[in-house]
């Protein structure tokens, strides 16, 4: 296929075992590991885990990624759409209360194949909010919990640590549709069935950055319709280190304003703590459940 399935629109020849274009994957699914995940937000991993699949490759180039292994490093085994079923069949029945797929987009029409037939169990789509709305629109009925990324509204830093200059306008277009398709939370024993959760990574020096994103989402969305999550987990990994400004951990002032600042907004969600840092929180991909 002639690739136009993210917002590069690369036109890139992608094959069912050759792959091209920025993500330099196929068109079939490589999965890096598959496995019960208990580091998603509480009404994702509730007490049994997510049941998490780590696909390879990424459109963005975010230089701080911390599976940059795979994102970029392209780690990972192939499988066919019915092996992707059996993936998921597995980890339900490993007890997984929902099915979550990472940095998914570039697999989007295997993976919408593989959910030709639906899952018991709810389906969230983990995303970097790199999208096009028309994608996402061929998973309307497909995926229940949408569980994007809001990197930044500032084109600068976008295009300097995800090379991706239009990343703003493409994100929020992208979330818009996700919450036109999942609507307002709706959750069950404690667990999200439905809905879309906003996740924001505080960078190193990125306070005002993270306010745009809080006051974009407060002014989008009525109280309580989605989740934003502030995750405070940021560890200098992949080419950080070329960037002094972020080269660096959080520092606890950082986090505690941010905080406050979501509070005063009141934005409903999760906020990840310092204790989150560091490189024994990034799974091993070492194909476990492929």
């Amino acid at each position: 296929m002639r690739c136009a399935i993210c917002p590069r629109r690369c036109g890139a020849e992608r094959t069912g075992a050759a792959g091209g274009g920025l993500c330099g994957m196929p068109a079939l699914p490589v999965v890096a590991r598959a496995a019960l995940h208990r580091w998603e937000e509480p009404p994702i991993s509730g007490t049994r885990g997510a049941g998490t699949v780590f696909f390879s490759g990424c459109s963005l180039r975010c230089v701080f990624c911390q599976n940059d292994e795979i994102s970029r490093g392209g780690h990972g085994r192939p499988v066919t759409v019915e092996r992707l079923r059996e993936i998921f069949r597995e980890l339900i029945d490993q007890g997984a209360h929902n099915i979550d797929l990472v940095t998914p987009t570039h697999f989007a029409p295997a993976i919408r194949a593989a959910l030709e037939e639906p899952l018991p169990v709810p389906v969230v789509w983990n995303s970097g909010g790199y999208e096009l709305p028309e994608t996402l629109r061929t998973l309307e009925g497909k995926v229940d919990v949408w569980l994007p990324d809001l990197k930044y509204l500032d084109r600068e830093a976008a295009a300097r640590y995800s090379g991706a200059a239009d990343y703003p306008e493409r994100a929020t277009a992208a979330i818009l549709e996700m919450y036109r398709q999942a609507g307002p939370l709706m959750e069950e024993d404690g667990l999200l069935r439905r809905g879309v959760v906003i996740r924001h990574l505080l960078l190193p020096g990125g306070l005002a950055r993270a306010k745009q994103v809080m006051d974009w989402v407060a002014g989008q969305f009525p109280p309580g319709a989605v989740y934003f999550s502030l995750m405070g987990q940021y560890t200098p990994y992949g080419r950080a280190a070329d960037y002094p400004e972020i080269n660096r951990t959080l520092r606890r002032a950082e986090l505690r304003a941010a905080r406050e600042y979501m509070a005063n907004l009141g934005l409903a969600g999760f906020v990840q703590d310092l204790d989150s840092v560091g490189r024994e929180y990034t799974p091993a991909f070492d194909l476990t459940g492929v």
